[in-house]
């Protein structure tokens, strides 16, 4: 197996991510080869000053950056040689098998769509992110961003992904589907929301269970929660929120602590043809760490490959 990342992307890049995936590197088997992109000579150095001796690390050459506040397209079309850019070149061509960024989200995005392009029968990929449950587990949440205006056939879709890529890679047989709303009742919520719930209700290739409420997000209910990506990203990131404000008063605890962003390190983008993991822009050392771990999880998963074989 070939982790692709992105070594320059980040707020805390290169020096973050690099010492991070020294630490990954210490911990996967031998037979997988993280594959860092970016400027050898200061991820080289970074390396030799953490006495990194290991065999598993390899660098390619990519001497552009595509900034946080650049735009996507045309950074991509003016930087061919960024580390994004040389990122999915080498996963369209299969030199990685993984590709993951904490860079520029938007061009994650875009390079997902334009170089290894959407499955056939996917209507718009969503981005997933991952809410801990109140009885240890974690809840995939589909959309969290990708897609701010949805139509319910998107949401439907959004369930039959979210419900492979649970059962692929969290191994739960039958994930219980819930679409987010302002009620439990089939008739609650906006137009999209109803239409999608009767759209999921009506496949039975999918787990149904019905509406749940914000109050219901860490509650354990369901396995794979569906929303629009505007209101998915709003959740997620007010359950981040809650760690820091913990953490500021001086309050630990072990179902807090999986609402910060670095215990899983990464959100995949479901429905293109390739893995791709978009990771926090301001991705510390254990968050980097933390990323390598979901992409072997993705890879050894064939997740990609189920979604392929249940949308032909």
């Amino acid at each position: 197996m070939k982790i692709g990342i992105d070594a320059m992307g980040g707020d805390f890049a290169p020096k973050a991510i690099v010492e991070g995936i020294i630490l990954a590197a210490n911990e996967i088997p031998a037979d997988t080869t993280i594959v860092l992109i970016g400027k050898v000579q200061d991820i080289q150095q970074i390396i030799d000053n953490q006495n990194y001796k290991g065999t598993n690390i390899e660098i390619v050459e990519a001497n552009e950056t595509i900034e946080m506040g650049e735009h996507p397209v045309r950074a991509l079309q003016s930087k061919p040689n960024s580390s994004i850019g040389v990122g999915f070149k080498l996963l369209k061509t299969g030199e990685i098998d993984v590709f993951a960024s904490a860079g520029n989200t938007g061009a994650m995005m875009v390079g997902s769509l334009f170089s290894i392009k959407t499955i056939e029968g996917v209507q718009r990929p969503p981005i997933a992110g991952f809410a801990p449950q109140i009885d240890g587990k974690l809840a995939v949440i589909l959309d969290i961003g990708a897609n701010a205006d949805v139509k319910p056939e998107m949401l439907a879709q959004f369930g039959v992904l979210g419900s492979i890529y649970a059962e692929a890679t969290m191994s739960i047989d039958s994930p219980r589907v819930a679409l987010m709303n302002i009620g439990e009742e089939e008739e609650k919520g906006s137009l999209v929301a109803q239409q999608a719930y009767k759209l999921m209700k009506e496949n039975s290739s999918i787990n149904f269970i019905g509406n749940i409420e914000g109050k219901d997000f860490f509650k354990g209910k369901a396995d794979v929660i569906v929303t629009d990506g505007f209101t998915g990203n709003i959740l997620l990131k007010m359950g981040e929120s809650l760690y820091g404000i913990m953490k500021d008063r001086g309050i630990r605890d072990e179902f807090l602590d999986k609402t910060n962003y670095e215990a899983v390190g990464g959100s995949p983008i479901i429905g293109v043809n390739g893995n791709v993991i978009i990771a926090h822009g301001s991705s510390s050392a254990t968050a980097a760490k933390n990323m390598v771990h979901l992409c072997r999880k993705v890879v050894e998963s064939k997740v990609t490959e189920k979604i392929k074989e249940a949308l032909r």
